[in-house]
C-alpha cells in the first residue's frame, strides 16, 4: 500500500497510461471551484518522461481552459480497473495552446482528426506518485464511446464555432476561457 515517488514518468508508467482506456484531469483556479473531468485515451500522448500533450475535445464547458488563465497547476490520473491495481498521478504546470497558435499545427497531428478539437495542454511534469489501488472496482471496457464525435459531425465546423461561442467562452464560475481571443 505504500505510495512512491517519482520525478519524472518511468518505462512502467508510461507503458501503463498506454494500457488505459481513459484518464482524468484535475485543475484549479487561485479560488473557486476544483473541476475534474475524465477523458478518453486516444486524446494524450506521452512526449518524454516529463511532457505529456493532450487535446481537448468541445464540451459543455472549459473548466480547464479558464483554470489555466489563473492558475497552471494541473494533475492527470489513471486508475486501473483490471486486475493489476495501480493508481498514478502526474503533477505538473501546462500551458493551453489553441488552434491560432504556432504549435498547434505541429501537435495535433500526434491525435485522431476531431472536428472539436479545441485547445491542446502542453503539461510539463515535476512530480509523479503511485500508490495501490486496492480500492478501484473491476470495470470491463467494452467499447468507445462516439456519442461526441456524431455531435461534432452533426455540427460541423461552422456549428461548434458556434457552440464555443455560446457555451465555451466562460467557465461556471464566470471566469474567461480564452478560446477565441488571445
Amino acid at each position: 500500500m505504500a505510495k512512491k515517488r517519482f520525478d519524472c514518468l518511468e518505462e512502467t508508467h508510461q507503458k501503463f497510461i498506454a494500457e488505459q482506456h481513459m484518464f482524468f484531469v484535475g485543475t484549479a483556479a487561485p479560488e473557486g471551484r476544483v473541476n475534474i473531468a475524465p477523458k478518453d485515451a486516444p486524446s494524450l500522448k506521452v512526449m518524454s518522461p516529463s511532457r505529456i500533450v493532450w487535446v481537448n475535445l468541445t464540451g459543455a464547458e472549459n473548466e480547464t481552459g479558464a483554470h489555466l488563465a489563473g492558475s497552471t497547476r494541473m494533475t492527470l490520473m489513471w486508475c486501473s480497473f483490471t486486475q493489476k491495481p495501480l493508481i498514478l498521478r502526474a503533477y505538473g504546470h501546462s500551458r493551453l495552446i489553441h488552434p491560432r497558435d504556432a504549435e498547434w499545427d505541429d501537435l495535433i497531428k500526434h491525435f485522431p482528426p476531431r472536428l472539436g478539437s479545441r485547445q491542446i495542454l502542453d503539461v510539463n511534469i515535476d512530480f509523479v506518485l503511485t500508490s495501490c489501488g486496492f480500492g478501484v472496482p473491476f470495470y470491463d471496457h467494452v467499447g468507445e464511446r462516439d456519442t461526441l464525435q456524431r455531435w461534432e459531425e452533426r455540427k460541423g465546423a461552422d456549428g461548434i464555432q458556434q457552440h464555443w461561442e455560446a457555451s465555451n467562452q466562460t467557465s461556471i464560475e464566470g471566469k474567461p476561457t480564452g478560446l477565441l481571443s488571445g
